[in-house]
């Protein structure tokens, strides 16, 4: 094994909220979640200054405020519950995580947005919208490597990934396509930007995951859900 390869990842572990709050290294865990919720909204919004095409998730949300009188914020929020529904049948289990990921990254994209503007230069615009790519896979990683939970997109993914024993990678890229689909249709807008979100971030976020897991230990067999 050299410098370069990854590390062994403890894995993913099934907690429920109380589990996840009392697994070892929770202050270690807070600021992962914390950070990679911040750089997630940052993520977003590199792509959004970009302007080569939205996330897939954004393709949905913004067609879908052309037929209901939302804001594209207030969007992300109503499909938030509607993906916490699709919960059920797979048996994910919340966490302070799921959470924190509808008000966190909301907040984090609107100050990146604060602070960016739009540049002029394709190339500055390539740029953000690769970083944002990138950044996205390794602040998912960070934060569901916290394991203090899912955000109601991920866990959709996560969720999906067990119970079908596809990978990671597959069961990520296969949702984006689908969203982007279902927000063309509904009339969002898309671009190269969107493709390559879709196609990347599925392989990205699965490289990235075995360096950000924290291992939390074995489950204690008594230990209350």
């Amino acid at each position: 094994m050299t410098l370069l390869d990854p590390p062994r990842s403890p894995g993913l572990t099934d907690l429920g909220p109380l589990a996840q709050l009392r697994a070892g290294r929770l202050p270690e865990r807070l600021v992962r979640l914390m950070v990679g919720l911040v750089l997630y909204g940052a993520s977003l919004a590199l792509m959004v200054r970009a302007d080569l095409g939205l996330a897939p998730w954004d393709v949905l949300h913004s067609g879908l405020v052309h037929h209901v009188p939302l804001t594209l914020g207030q969007a992300v929020v109503v499909m938030s519950f509607v993906v916490l529904l699709l919960w059920l049948p797979l048996r994910e289990k919340p966490g302070l995580a799921t959470v924190a990921n509808a008000l966190v990254v909301g907040f984090a994209a609107d100050g990146t947005l604060w602070l960016l503007d739009r540049p002029d230069p394709l190339a500055a615009r390539i740029a953000l919208m690769v970083g944002g790519i990138v950044l996205c896979a390794l602040a998912t990683a960070l934060y569901i490597g916290a394991q203090l939970g899912r955000g109601p997109r991920d866990g959709l993914m996560t969720g999906l990934a067990r119970r079908t024993g596809l990978s990671i990678r597959l069961v990520r890229t296969g949702i984006e396509v689908a969203v982007v689909l279902l927000g063309l249709l509904l009339g969002g807008v898309a671009g190269l930007g969107t493709v390559l979100f879709a196609l990347a971030i599925g392989p990205l976020t699965q490289l990235a995951m075995p360096w950000l897991v924290v291992d939390v230990g074995r489950r204690p067999p008594t230990e209350p859900e």
